[in-house]
């Protein structure tokens, strides 16, 4: 997982589907909108509602408090800023500890409520990368080898597992659901994996 700093919260098995941040809080309790914040007297700029932009300078809002974000909606609990104890309005030296804390929780709960891969397919891709790890620096070709017949089978049964789906009819927000994605990153999931040779 990513860490603390003002860049997104990742995993890499879910991604951007459950990309995590804190947002800044405004006084009567609604989310702050994106800001845009211009780099340099060019068009250099990039717009952004992480919480550390609302600090109340240059027309724009101040934040009361802030939480954790996530791509997919989901907010966290709200935690007050105490302006006394920020130094020159500098939201980036804020301990954003307990907001990361709380997206986690998220992530477990998205983890959670996943479809489980069985335990023996588990334990069979543990020893492939146990045994390919190693290759790699051993017997680099083998190991290219080995991971070009890894891709042919992953194509040809994420194939026939997405022609499943497509047959069920299944909605995009159980796929979302089981895969821990988003209902358009499922449902591009599925549709890469009918288009693979």
């Amino acid at each position: 997982m990513g860490g603390t700093g003002t860049e997104g919260w990742r995993t890499e098995e879910f991604g951007t589907s459950h990309e995590g941040y804190v947002g800044a809080v405004l006084e009567d309790g609604s989310e702050a909108k994106p800001v845009y914040l211009d780099m340099s007297s060019g068009s250099a700029g990039f717009s952004t509602s992480e919480w550390w932009a609302y600090n109340g300078q240059m027309g724009r809002p101040r934040a009361a408090g802030y939480r954790s974000a996530c791509a997919c909606g989901w907010r966290g609990d709200t935690y007050p800023i105490d302006w006394e104890q920020v130094s020159d309005d500098r939201l980036d030296d804020l301990d954003i500890s307990r907001p990361y804390h709380d997206w986690q929780n998220h992530i477990d709960s998205v983890q959670s409520q996943a479809i489980p891969v069985p335990a023996d397919v588990t334990a069979v891709m543990d020893q492939l990368q146990a045994h390919l790890a190693p290759l790699a620096e051993q017997a680099p070709l083998a190991a290219l080898r080995a991971v070009t017949q890894l891709e042919r089978m992953a194509c040809a049964v994420g194939r026939e597992a997405a022609y499943a789906v497509e047959d069920e009819a299944v909605p995009a927000e159980t796929i979302g659901t089981a895969l821990g994605l988003s209902p358009a990153k499922s449902h591009s999931r599925v549709t890469s994996n009918l288009l693979r040779d």
